[in-house]
């Protein structure tokens, strides 16, 4: 469905000044660079101040977090929640139109907005008053029929009572949200049969509504006073909560500062210690996209995310003023990491303090066994899971039934008339793979598409690092396209060049 901006602009957009501070303060919830992420709040606290979006709210949004407008405006006419048309002064009436609404009633309401609002979805009433609209499910199939009206829902609606709600709301009176046929919420309309226990009790209306009533702003324009501004995710100097006068713990701000120290940080700001640790049957099932033809072994990748482990470990012993926790509990300091790779921690312990001795030399070789065997112990026993899928790995061709498994194909000494077939056409096939199936005699798509099962397996058995890559990427069958001069999506690719 096309989305436009609606033809008739108002001159100028500014938020209340309650509502620009709260749009400031969630502009830092992202960090340097990453302001547009409030693109979704600030235009939704635009639209609840105006009741829709207009296109200077949309150039103010778009110059608070420095974003083309552009690029503003694609997310507003995606969301069909952004309103791009003028709304009812009064409300603004979504009527939910999905099947458990559509099969209790939902259609009865539709006839009633029709009538008593606009014959059309979107078009404000001739009093300037109400406009409504059809959407997809609410999430209240339990009540319906049911409509939202401003910021609350509407429940268990009968067409008469929409009718008497609408003409209440035109003389100023904001009616009870929630279950409009005496349910206190979502309980069969015979009444509760379980946990009754202190039914006597309950509240007069639930969470919902009593906060509704409580706030008052179910059809009120949001001007940013209705709740106090708080922002539990920023800090002053003091160390206190913005808005708080109740002191919080400091942390350790050197900890944040350090913590890529020595580890490499990937573009999306997460050190190799921050990374997922998997466990030893995702690290066996590792592989590495057929689609883009990559063929790091599953060795090298597990040995990786076992050294980045490792690097976690040593990096958090190197951070300076850290205390370190033993695995029996000892708080124990970090040694000095020496910056001459042939001092021993021994030496370095007793350089420091200026004194010698195997007293000093053991305590510094303690701190350092400490600091080392300092991790969270789930990442522990993960970690040996890794050692453990790590060593198999290593060793290819371990099992004796491996060994004999299937048949070698026939092998050549060389490609036929000194040209081999690009065999990094085939999905799942990169250099090295193509450097080791050469390696074992096989140049040619033809010869890939002439295995047999037994052949197969053989094959299977012997890619050093990538076993049953033959199975997984089915070989055999893009290479009997290829090897009959036709194409794939995937070799189509590679002859222009996306690949490789």
């Amino acid at each position: 469905m096309l989305r436009r901006l609606y033809h008739d602009q108002p001159e100028s957009f500014a938020f209340t000044p309650a509502n620009l501070e709260w749009a400031q303060a969630q502009i830092t919830k992202y960090p340097e660079g990453r302001q547009a992420s409030a693109v979704i709040p600030l235009l939704w606290r635009a639209q609840e101040q105006e009741g829709w979006l207009s296109r200077p709210a949309i150039e103010t949004v778009a110059k608070m977090l420095d974003m083309a407008s552009i690029r503003v405006l694609e997310v507003a006419t995606f969301y069909f929640m952004f309103q791009l048309q003028p709304v009812g002064t009064v409300a603004h009436i979504q009527v939910c139109g999905t099947t458990s609404c559509m099969i209790c009633g939902a259609e009865d309401l539709i006839a009633v907005c029709k009538d008593k609002i606009a014959p059309k979805a979107h078009q404000v009433s001739a009093d300037g008053k109400f406009s409504w609209e059809e959407v997809e499910c609410l999430g209240a199939c339990t009540n319906a029929p049911m409509a939202q009206i401003g910021k609350d829902y509407y429940e268990d609606l009968t067409a008469e009572k929409l009718a008497d709600m609408l003409d209440a709301m035109a003389q100023g009176e904001v009616p009870v949200p929630g279950p409009q046929n005496g349910r206190f919420s979502s309980e069969p309309l015979g009444g509760p049969v379980v946990l009754t226990e202190g039914a006597d009790d309950r509240l007069e209306r639930n969470a919902s509504v009593a906060l509704a009533l409580d706030l008052g702003d179910t059809l009120k324009r949001i001007d940013g006073t209705e709740v106090p501004l708080l922002t539990p995710w920023q800090q002053d100097g003091a160390g206190k909560k913005a808005g708080s006068e109740a002191p919080i713990p400091e942390t350790d701000a050197e900890d944040d500062d350090t913590r890529s120290a020595g580890a490499s940080v990937d573009d999306t700001g997460i050190d190799k210690r921050e990374a997922p640790v998997h466990s030893a049957a995702e690290v066996a099932e590792d592989v590495t996209p057929a689609e883009q033809g990559d063929d790091t072994p599953d060795t090298a990748r597990g040995q990786s995310m076992q050294d980045g482990s490792d690097t976690g470990a040593e990096d958090k012993a190197a951070a300076a003023g850290t205390d370190h926790v033993t695995s029996e509990g000892t708080a124990n300091p970090p040694a000095e990491t020496p910056e001459d790779p042939s001092v021993d921690a021994g030496d370095t312990g007793a350089a420091s303090s200026g004194t010698s001795g195997s007293t000093d030399t053991a305590s510094a070789k303690s701190s350092t066994d400490a600091a080392e065997t300092t991790t969270d112990r789930t990442g522990a026993d993960e970690t040996d899971d890794l050692k453990a899928v790590v060593e198999a790995e290593e060793t290819p061709n371990a099992s004796e039934d491996d060994a004999e498994a299937g048949t070698r194909p026939e092998a050549l000494d060389g490609p036929r008339d000194g040209k081999a077939d690009n065999l990094k056409e085939i999905k799942g096939v990169g250099p090295k793979l193509e450097t080791q199936l050469n390696e074992l005699g096989i140049y040619h798509f033809e010869q890939i598409a002439n295995w047999s099962q037994d052949e197969i397996a053989w094959v299977d058995t012997h890619l050093v690092g990538f076993k049953g890559r033959v199975t997984r990427d089915d070989w055999v069958a893009q290479a009997k396209t290829l090897a009959a001069g036709g194409d794939t999506e995937f070799s189509k690719r590679v002859d222009k060049g996306d690949v490789y």
